[in-house]
Formats: C-alpha cells, structure tokens, sequence
C-alpha cells in the first residue's frame, strides 16, 4: 500500500464499504465498522439480509444482460469491495469476453482492486479510482477500455444513497446515461424506507459519522429509471427479481431498464 492511499484510510469512523464487506461476511473492516455494524444488527437485523441478497440481485441482473440481452460490457460504480461473484466474474462466466470498467473512490477499494482486474484472455477489465459526483470524468476514462459506441449496461449498486438530493440523483444518473448509446442498460438497487427498522438503522448509521447513506420511498427509486424501458417485474424488492425460488421481500428495491 502507497503511503498516499493509507492516508486516505481513516480507521476511526465507519465506511460505507467496508460496513458493507462485514454484513456479507467478508474480512476486510475495522473496529469502526464492526462496532456500528454490531449496533445496526442490534436495531434492525434484517439488514444482513438485504446485503446478502443485494449481491445475490447484482448477480442475477448482469447475468440476465449478459445472457438474454447480449450485454458485453458493464460500468459498475460503486463498486464497493471485491467479494463473491464479483460483475466481471459473473459477466465472463457467461460471455468470455464481457469487459468491465469498475469505478469507487474508496482508498481500501483501490488497495483491493487488483482482485477485481483478473479477467478471462478474451475480455477486460479496468479500476477507475473517480467519483460519481464526476459522470463526464468517468465516462472520458472508462472510453480507455470499453467502447462507449456499444452498449453498456451502467451498474449503481447500493450507493445512489449517498446522494441526499433525489433531483441530484436523476441528474447524475441522467448525465451518466447521456454518454451511453441507445440499447445500454441501467441496474439500480438501493435500501428503502420500507419498514421502520430499515429507517432506524439508517439513522444509527448517518449518526456514527460515517457518510451519510439516506433510505428512500420506492416511488423515488423507481423515478431515477425514467425515460427508460424497465424490464419486467419493474422496479420491485431485490429479492423478487427474477428470483430462482421464492423469497420473502427485504428493505432494498432494484430494477433493470434500457435506453431506447
């Protein structure tokens, strides 16, 4: 690790990414995250469950485009750190030469992402140390690997919630889809204020100084898909989409849409 980027890394308050790895069971968080992850199971229990099942959609989603829509290539944003079945892995296991282009500006991310730059001989795969707060930067550098004239199926997995404004939402999601060609995709998932225990561990967590992360109403999320083809079920728990058996509904909703 470059001394630039561990001090980058502030172990004394949580991370959205690294909170996230210890609710899926991975290895890479602090006692910050442990701490507040440990009070949030405390309040509201069931969020283990929407983590878990939240990748579970995220591989579902990029199988789907892959398989049935011919997707080849993925600009994941967000990417959060690298765990099971990561996009690429998912994506190459269906087409070989699927190219990914992951974006996170998350210091610990970037120590992490040469486990997410393996890739098949006849794909690719890239790590953009940008922002989402800077669509037209991304999209100039993630043009280095993916061809931008092609479809593209954008992936904002569980981090539209940063965002506190839902106009600021639509208008970043919108630039973002500006710079794809029409027949790109769109995949969304994000935590809901659906339950009041979703609500109060929300607020558990923006009160432990880590970034804030704001649950929304369904309607709000399924707005950020507008001008948009959804895909059947629609914008529904991440659990009921496309699921492979039955499974009860989580605090989290997600789509998939293409542009026209």
């Amino acid at each position: 690790m470059s001394d630039d980027v561990a001090q980058r890394i502030d172990t004394t308050k949580p991370h959205s990414a690294r909170f996230w790895n210890y609710f899926v069971g991975g290895k890479d968080h602090y006692e910050a995250d442990r701490a507040v992850g440990d009070q949030i199971k405390e309040i509201f229990p069931g969020l283990a469950d929407v983590a878990v099942s939240s990748r579970h959609f995220l591989a579902r989603a990029v199988t789907c485009l892959a398989a049935e829509h011919g997707v080849r290539q993925f600009l994941d944003i967000g990417t959060g750190l690298p765990t099971a079945d990561n996009t690429h892995q998912v994506a190459q296991r269906v087409a070989p030469d699927a190219r990914i282009v992951y974006v996170d500006n998350d210091p610990l991310v970037l120590v992490h992402a040469r486990t997410l730059l393996t890739s098949t001989p006849e794909g690719a795969t890239d790590y953009l140390d940008a922002d989402l707060y800077a669509p037209d930067a991304v999209l100039e550098a993630a043009a280095r690997t993916l061809d931008l004239t092609r479809p593209v199926a954008l992936v904002l997995l569980n981090v539209l919630g940063h965002v506190a404004d839902p106009a600021e939402v639509r208008s970043l999601v919108g630039r973002l889809m500006a710079g794809l060609p029409s027949g790109s995709y769109l995949v969304i998932g994000d935590s809901t204020a659906t339950s009041e225990g979703m609500i109060a561990a929300s607020a558990a967590y923006n009160a432990s100084g880590a970034v804030p992360y704001y649950v929304r109403p369904v309607d709000e999320i399924a707005s950020f898909f507008d001008g948009l083809d959804v895909l059947d079920p629609g914008v529904v728990p991440v659990t009921r989409w496309r699921p492979e058996a039955d499974t009860d509904a989580v605090d989290a909703y997600g789509g998939v849409a293409r542009k026209p």
